[in-house]
């Protein structure tokens, strides 16, 4: 049975910096494409970043370029999204999901088929 389990959320200063996990059990991380997305209060949630199954393809948000890097350890089946220069608008629930489609790295929702539970990170003074 295949899970996804965020952790590494928490409360920060803007500008500051936090790496959250992704484990995942029940199947071998390289199998799989992993996106990370986010959600904030009364709004939709959005695509943040996602590496393929290899972690040679990689992609980000415009809003995110250049302050989070997504990276894996498919040895310990655990992908990270460190995240720095943390903004107030960085605040949101942080999920992490997987595909079965090994190249698969992009924005589209539907094609990530398993979900995890999310964290929470508060970006604030």
């Amino acid at each position: 049975q295949l899970q996804l389990v965020e952790s590494g959320g928490g409360l920060v200063q803007p500008g500051g910096s936090l790496r959250l996990s992704c484990a995942v059990s029940g199947f071998t991380l390289d199998y799989y494409a992993i996106g990370w997305f986010r959600q904030a209060p009364g709004q939709e949630r959005e695509w943040v970043a996602c590496t393929s199954s290899s972690g040679g393809n990689k992609n980000y948000a415009d809003s995110v370029k250049g302050r989070f890097t997504i990276f894996r350890d498919n040895a310990k089946n655990t992908v990270y999204l460190q995240m720095n220069s943390l903004k107030p608008e960085d605040t949101g629930v942080y999920y992490c999901a997987a595909s079965t489609d090994r190249g698969w790295c992009g924005l589209v929702r539907r094609m990530y088929d398993y979900w995890g539970q999310g964290t929470q990170v508060t970006v604030s003074s």
